[in-house]
């Protein structure tokens, strides 16, 4: 944990000496657009890191040169996983199509791919890694819903765990499904109501509804209005009914929403392209 801790503070203290050479005036202008982008995470193109350091290098500015050195070092195992998942995602695009070309070279696609990796760190895991390729690679290929839908997406990413990512795909795979039915299609037999796992599940629940993710099945009428329901009166003496973390009567689906990011993140596009991991030179 101290080693952590030791190595994101260094990063801040790389962060915050770039940041301050930079806004002196100095650094050239491809550097300013680097900074732009490490300020989120990582740099997410190697050839605008490459661009700037070698003007650096032109200009004989060793101290630009060396603090980018060292946060490169720092940021190398993320680095790779962000061009192993870009790639991933150009491999899966046809670029003969003039309207997938167009959209990828866009300013708004660009800047999805840098919202992804600001708020998202590549070496959290692979799961979420091939989420985020699926997302990328569907908001080129298709124009389903709109960037400020996706952008979300991109957050739930972020926000969300392995775990709620499981409950959701056995909601779209199961619709109407209770939450004792999710979770023994996840891990079998269920646990006591009072474990910390019944805690964790109910909680997972929790976030996805109130995300609006998943929520409660409700009939709806030919015009898609919810229909009423008749409202149970509760029984004379009986406090309020306590509903269990592995409930069996209350069915749940997903929202509209919850549907179309499964659409984006978890249908992957088949690749075109063949991906060799190994370096050229190796």
């Amino acid at each position: 944990m101290d080693d952590e801790n030791s190595e994101e503070n260094e990063k801040d203290c790389l962060r915050r000496e770039l940041h301050d050479a930079l806004r002196s005036g100095a650094g050239p202008r491809a550097a300013r657009y680097a900074l732009a982008v490490l300020g989120g995470a990582i740099p997410i193109a190697g050839g605008v890191v490459s661009g700037g350091a070698s003007a650096w290098s032109e200009q004989n500015d060793a101290y630009f040169k060396d603090i980018l050195k060292k946060w490169l070092q720092l940021q190398e195992d993320e680095i790779r996983e962000i061009g192993t998942t870009l790639f991933e995602v150009i491999s899966r695009l046809d670029h003969t199509d003039e309207t997938v070309r167009q959209r990828i070279e866009s300013e708004e696609y660009l800047s999805l791919i840098k919202k992804c990796f600001r708020d998202w760190s590549a070496a959290e895991s692979d799961v979420k890694r091939k989420l985020v390729r699926n997302l990328l690679a569907n908001a080129a290929a298709t124009r389903i819903t709109s960037d400020d839908v996706i952008r979300l997406f991109i957050e739930w990413l972020a926000k969300y765990s392995e775990l709620h990512f499981r409950v959701i795909r056995e909601i779209y795979k199961n619709s109407e499904i209770t939450r004792r039915g999710i979770w023994r299609n996840i891990y079998g037999e269920t646990e006591r109501e009072d474990s910390a796992e019944a805690d964790l599940f109910k909680l997972i629940m929790h976030d996805l509804s109130v995300g609006h993710v998943a929520r409660i099945f409700r009939p709806t009428d030919t015009q898609g209005n919810f229909i009423p329901q008749p409202r149970r009166k509760p029984q004379r003496g009986r406090g309020k009914k306590y509903v269990s973390a592995f409930d069996d009567e209350k069915p749940y689906v997903l929202s509209e929403l919850g549907k179309q990011f499964v659409h984006y993140t978890m249908n992957e596009i088949v690749s075109k392209i063949e991906f060799d991991p190994t370096p050229r030179d190796a």
